[in-house]
């Protein structure tokens, strides 16, 4: 029996299908959010510059790296651990750049305390990947 399940509350193969399913859910937004910036190149490198992130040209360079190639790694299910910390400290990094709702007031407070703790919530799904492993529906499926 597996070490993540209870006696009667889930197969073993149920689980891999779960954590499938639970990878490319977690890590959907993120190309879609490095495809954005590429499109929209010269304005992500403006508001980094106007949140006061440090080297703003090559924070561009590494969301548009990091929103790419870490998601693409745990929905292969390679490396699955590290890519779930890698994003797990960017999701960290950038909320605190770029969603500083103390700052705010008013409605657009409201939308970044939002914006905040979605990716606060993030860091707990992609925590508990980096706990479990990817299931065995991976690359490198857990031991």
């Amino acid at each position: 029996m597996s070490a993540y399940t209870s006696p009667g509350v889930a197969r073993s193969g149920d689980l891999d299908v779960v954590l499938l399913v639970a990878r490319i859910a977690m890590v959907v937004l993120f190309p879609i959010s490095a495809y954005f910036k590429i499109i929209g190149w010269p304005g992500i490198v403006t508001t980094l510059t106007q949140q006061g992130a440090p080297l703003p040209y090559l924070g561009g360079v590494l969301a548009v790296l990091a929103e790419t190639l870490l998601p693409l790694l745990i929905i292969l299910g390679l490396w699955t651990r590290w890519a779930a910390f890698g994003l797990i400290l960017y999701t960290l990094g950038t909320s605190a750049i770029a969603h500083r709702f103390w700052e705010f007031e008013g409605p657009a407070q409201m939308g970044q305390i939002f914006s905040f703790f979605k990716n606060l919530a993030m860091c707990g799904g992609l925590l508990m990947l980096a706990w479990i492993g990817p299931g065995q529906y991976a690359v490198q499926p857990r031991p």
